[in-house]
């Protein structure tokens, strides 16, 4: 009787890795009305009055603030959308991005 030899089955498993995160962050400026800045804010991040107030005042009380935490290509397209809209209305309004840590 004849054995066959057989090689060693080695499973594979993939994993997703989730994308790095990076941080939407508002910097302040002494220029741009608050009004405006809650306006971009409702506008591109989708937040309530309320919600973009809270942000647009912890910006202005601290010099920046934390808006929101996506994937690197979301946050800077946020960033980049909002930043934009400062500059069409000629205000030096602007957001910036940096990996979450």
């Amino acid at each position: 009787m004849s054995r066959t030899l057989e090689s060693p089955r080695t499973v594979v498993q993939t994993t997703t890795k989730r994308p790095p995160l990076y941080k939407v962050i508002l910097l302040n400026d002494d220029y741009t009305p608050r009004d405006f800045v809650v306006g971009v804010l409702k506008a591109v991040f989708r937040m309530s009055e309320e919600q973009a107030y809270a942000v647009m005042i912890t910006a202005h009380r601290r010099d920046a603030c934390v808006v929101a935490v996506f994937a690197r290509d979301v946050a800077e397209t946020k960033a980049t959308e909002a930043t934009d809209l400062g500059k069409q209305a000629g205000y030096p309004l602007f957001f910036t991005t940096e990996p979450e840590t």
